[in-house]
């Protein structure tokens, strides 16, 4: 079938336009460190981007953040999640034309299916299931789910905290653990991180000590680094990825003594209660395995102990071919 001409322009993104891909993250329905070029680019000698741009009269109204393998499109490896993000104020009828025509363009260069990573909803400025509709119209299909364990700041007093938590706080106060935010990420990179995911899963972490200080020097207030130590010594650290609305732990780590000691629980208390008291949600990120097929109970009791709950984070699988039934719905 052809494609109907909706009056939207579908490219691929290219380096000059890389001041309109930011101005328009700033005005989305998701502004996310993860998704800005500076962010994104850091690691492009790995991935071959296929970034797109959807326009409509010269003005961006969508950015699909994207690399190629073969002849299937991913929404970008290298990223936690991502998508479709689209104006804040886009409505059902607009944003399936959009889909529509980002489909068929895709098909056009030779791509015959997307795995696409959807963000969680807490992500969105205004959460709409318009975008998941219209992946149900093209035949896409959930391929993978994880939980995204999140708690708004405002309310941790009024709920319960897990009471082992809470004689974990004690404890560490007690002990005089201090917890405050570092100039630097040496510290907790090569005395806690990094050892510790060497020992438990013979990895280290996905970005190196030299990346993650060359993404927070181009991400200037967006990546920060909190410790919790006792006498100098550093025994738990999060390391903070910031957002408009979100506050993200991409990295958390503790040391045996930081777990006994409760300065991991310290560490997370302050943080939800005091540095990102003021932000609408604080994200502990996943506790899912095997491609979300196993959770990890310990991370889930520990993460639900400070009142988090449970989002959604699907993953599809679409068809490009499936792009003329999305208008057919219209």
């Amino acid at each position: 079938m052809d494609k109907v001409s909706t009056g939207l322009q579908v490219i691929r993104y290219t380096e000059d336009r890389k001041p309109q891909w930011d101005q328009f993250l700033a005005a989305s329905n998701m502004d996310s460190i993860l998704l800005y070029r500076s962010f994104m680019d850091y690691h492009k000698d790995r991935f071959t981007d296929f970034s797109v741009m959807v326009l409509s009269d010269n003005e961006v109204v969508a950015v699909f953040p994207a690399n190629v393998v073969d002849t299937v499109l991913h929404s970008h490896q290298g990223l936690t999640f991502g998508g479709l993000i689209l104006r804040s104020w886009e409505k059902t009828a607009s944003t399936l034309r959009i889909l529509h025509d980002l489909l068929a363009f895709l098909q056009e260069q030779g791509i015959t299916e997307i795995r696409w990573k959807q963000s969680p909803v807490f992500y969105f400025n205004r959460p709409s299931d318009a975008v998941e509709y219209g992946i149900f119209l093209a035949g896409g299909t959930l391929s993978r789910m994880d939980l995204a364990y999140a708690v708004d700041p405002k309310h941790l007093e009024s709920q319960k905290i897990q009471e082992r938590r809470r004689r974990a706080i004690k404890k560490a106060r007690q002990q005089q653990v201090v917890v405050a935010e570092s100039e630097g990420f040496d510290s907790f990179w090569n005395e806690v991180l990094s050892p510790n995911l060497m020992q438990r899963f013979g990895v280290n972490p996905v970005h190196s000590l030299e990346e993650i200080k060359r993404l927070a020097a181009d991400n200037p207030g967006k990546i920060r680094q909190f410790t919790a130590t006792l006498n100098g010594e550093v025994l738990a650290g999060a390391t903070m990825f910031v957002s408009g609305t979100v506050a993200h732990a991409q990295y958390i780590s503790a040391s045996d003594l930081g777990r006994d000691n409760g300065a991991i629980d310290l560490l997370f208390y302050e943080l939800i209660t005091n540095y990102f008291a003021g932000y609408q949600l604080f994200d502990f990120g996943i506790a899912n395995e095997e491609q979300g097929r196993k959770i990890n109970k310990g991370l889930m009791d520990w993460k639900e102990g400070f009142s988090s709950l449970p989002y959604a984070h699907r993953f599809y699988t679409i068809p490009t071919s499936g792009y003329p039934a999305i208008l057919h719905a219209l």
